[in-house]
């Protein structure tokens, strides 16, 4: 009985350092670019330093692609896409494509993307691959990184409440601990990051047409991601949207996006990125 009264003020203390965070995240609440609602606790600054400090841990741990035509590709699009930002937007972004076979991108707080060169190998046109940096993009915009610390922050803060009040050292309580835990990550934590995906995927279809790229073919890309990527967890356990529902909610946008494109074709925005060569096939391996 010692030994838990003492775990319960532990407990207690720690939750005493939190709560002056979460009251004060009541009164950082914001709204995204599309209109839901955002809690954000953490001065942008600091996800921006943080997010300059990861990439540049990236850029030393990584190899940078040594082929001047495919970071000269990605670059065009991406300039592209950062000229139809609002003007606060526009300077100070850097892109770097990686040396990695996987079909993946990102970006962070900081003004940073990174392109994985196996990306380039299933975003098959310019328009495809603006889908893909126009997507990663919007991420940035919306604070994602923000809101999805501040989630997960108020989440363990609720967690260490109910672990306080819970008899830890019984079998019933730990079984209670961990259904907690389970219950934040498929009820709160994951389809979460299901709203920064989807909302980033709308954002980046608008952006990648007012820059004059097809919006059509963003949902190719996924139809291509969807060929090639295989079998994909049920889409209530992944932080992903499911390949189907990327493609049906670009689509239910998708008039939208053609009147911005239209409007750019007009205005003579009509990007030309030239695609690099495709990479040389790797030999297979012989078995002796």
């Amino acid at each position: 009985m010692g030994n838990r009264r003492m775990d319960a003020k532990g407990w207690g203390r720690r939750l005493a350092k939190i709560g002056p965070v979460l009251v004060a995240g009541l009164l950082a609440c914001a709204t995204s670019p599309l209109g839901r609602s955002q809690l954000k606790l953490f001065p942008d600054e600091q996800l921006s330093s943080m997010g300059l400090d990861s990439f540049q841990q990236l850029e030393r741990d990584k190899s940078v692609s040594e082929r001047p035509e495919e970071s000269a590709y990605v670059q065009c699009i991406a300039d592209a896409l950062i000229a139809e930002l609002a003007p606060n937007w526009r300077t100070g972004w850097k892109v770097v494509v990686f040396e990695e076979e996987s079909a993946n991108a990102f970006a962070v707080p900081g003004r940073r993307i990174g392109v994985h060169s196996g990306m380039l190998a299933v975003a098959e046109s310019p328009d495809q691959l603006a889908a893909v940096v126009g997507h990663e993009l919007s991420h940035v915009l919306a604070s994602h990184s923000n809101e999805r610390l501040s989630q997960m922050l108020a989440t363990q803060a609720g967690l260490l409440a109910a672990s306080a009040m819970t008899d830890t050292e019984s079998e019933s309580g730990r079984a209670t601990v961990a259904a907690l835990g389970l219950g934040a990550q498929f009820g709160v934590l994951l389809p979460f990051s299901r709203s920064h995906e989807k909302e980033a995927d709308l954002m980046g279809l608008d952006l990648m047409a007012r820059a004059g790229f097809d919006p059509g073919q963003s949902a190719e890309l996924w139809r291509n991601m969807a060929e090639k990527s295989g079998g994909q967890p049920p889409e209530w356990m992944s932080s992903h949207p499911s390949h189907e529902s990327r493609i049906r909610d670009l689509q239910a946008r998708m008039d939208h996006a053609e009147s911005l494109a239209a409007s750019a074709r007009d205005a003579g925005k009509r990007p030309a990125c030239k695609p690099p060569p495709p990479r040389p096939k790797k030999a297979k391996k012989q078995l002796k």
